[in-house]
């Protein structure tokens, strides 16, 4: 018995019906890829609004846990890690230092620029945080098998690799 069709498959019937001159057949991957990432997004924002912050704030604080000792960057660096702009970035790093989670100080080696170092108590709720954040992942992935997961991993390393400049 076959599956009833899905959103997408729908709206592609639709579109066939509208507008039979155009191939809307990248819309199987596209927008389906489009949909799971919402679905995913939201599953991963649950985690991070239970320890109080959002999915731009978990990023930020995890780009200073994985610098290592002593736990900072400068804002240009975390913006690039992040891939926001700065502007943005000083609004996330603004709100975790309110928080008491980062703290910004001037550089060592040029008093012009800012470092922003993750305190103890950002190191600490983050570190349950990511512990949540794996185990929501893991969750997330048991709707496939290992071998499905390794054969999609592969796929979309590919295209991000063809796709990706930097």
């Amino acid at each position: 018995m076959n599956a009833p069709p899905d959103h997408v498959a729908r709206i592609q019937a639709e579109w066939a019906r509208e507008r039979p001159d155009l191939d809307v057949s990248p819309q199987r991957v596209i927008g389906r890829l489009h949909r799971l990432a919402a679905h995913l997004t939201e599953e991963l924002c649950v985690v991070y609004r239970r320890h109080g912050l959002s999915e731009g704030e978990f990023d930020v604080i995890a780009a200073l846990r994985r610098a290592g000792e002593p736990f900072e960057r400068a804002p240009g660096e975390l913006a690039r890690f992040t891939m926001v702009t700065t502007g943005a970035m000083t609004k996330r790093i603004s709100r975790l230092e309110d928080a008491g989670l980062v703290t910004r100080r001037p550089a060592t080696d040029d008093g012009r620029g800012r470092v922003v170092a993750l305190t103890p108590a950002g190191r600490e709720l983050f570190d349950q945080a990511f512990t949540d954040h794996m185990r929501n992942e893991h969750r997330l992935l048991e709707a496939m098998t290992p071998a499905e997961a390794d054969q999609l991993e592969t796929l979309l390393t590919t295209w991000l690799a063809r796709i990706e400049t930097t």
